[in-house]
């Protein structure tokens, strides 16, 4: 995470880990209009898991328990990464609409790019 970067939600995730148990870790996370961080610990003393929008691809297979909502994080290399928060925290909105709102800006930036700067676009609201 960025020194600077106004968040747009932190709070508590929890994460499924990739080895053969998959047990499920609470990890504190910061949101940004640049990326997801994930802190081990709630004093984010230790280094953070940055996931970047730029290598993210959509957020998927949202489910909604009686407790939680799982979701899939997608990476640009098809990784995937499985989280569920409490059904109340929208967690998966918060990072689907971020992450919404940044693919739309690269796309706008890349079409005026390709346009040339004389070309105008109305700016995204």
């Amino acid at each position: 995470m960025q020194p600077g970067q106004a968040v747009i939600m932190e709070g508590e995730l929890e994460k499924r880990s990739d080895n053969l148990l998959q047990f499920w870790r609470k990890k504190l996370c910061v949101l940004t209009k640049e990326s997801l961080s994930l802190f081990p610990d709630a004093q984010k003393k230790s280094k953070c898991k940055e996931l970047k929008f730029q290598s993210i691809k959509k957020v998927d297979c949202v489910e909604r328990t009686g407790k939680y909502i799982y979701f899939t994080i997608v990476t640009t290399d098809n990784k995937e990464i499985d989280f569920r928060c409490l059904d109340q925290s929208a967690w998966n909105a918060a990072i689907t609409l971020a992450l919404i709102e940044f693919q739309n800006k690269a796309a706008v930036q890349s079409f005026r790019s390709q346009q040339g700067t004389n070309t105008r676009v109305a700016p995204c609201v």
